[in-house]
C-alpha cells in the first residue's frame, strides 16, 4: 500500500469516527473540514493510483458525506430552475 491510500484510509476512519460523536450542529463544521482535507487526498490517490481507484474513493467519500452533496444538488437545481 502506498502513502496516498494510507491517507485515504485514515481519512475514512476519521470521518466515520467523527460521525459517531455527538454534535450540536449536526456535524457541519466537521464536514467542511473533511471536504477541505479530502479533496487533495482524492487528487493524490487519483494521480498516483489511476482514475479507477480515484472514482472508487470518490464514491466512498460521497457515501460518507452524503448530506452536503444532497444540499449542494438541491441548491444547484434551484439556481438552474430559476
Amino acid at each position: 500500500m502506498n502513502w496516498s491510500l494510507g491517507a485515504a484510509l485514515l481519512w475514512i476512519v476519521t470521518a466515520c469516527f467523527i460521525g459517531a460523536l455527538p454534535s450540536r450542529d449536526y456535524h457541519w463544521r466537521a464536514a467542511y473540514k473533511l471536504i477541505a482535507v479530502g479533496i487533495p487526498i482524492l487528487g493524490w490517490v487519483t494521480w498516483s493510483n489511476g482514475p479507477i481507484l480515484g472514482l472508487i474513493l470518490l464514491a466512498a467519500a460521497a457515501s460518507i458525506l452524503r448530506w452536503p452533496l444532497i444540499y449542494l444538488w438541491r441548491w444547484v437545481r434551484r439556481k438552474v430552475a430559476g
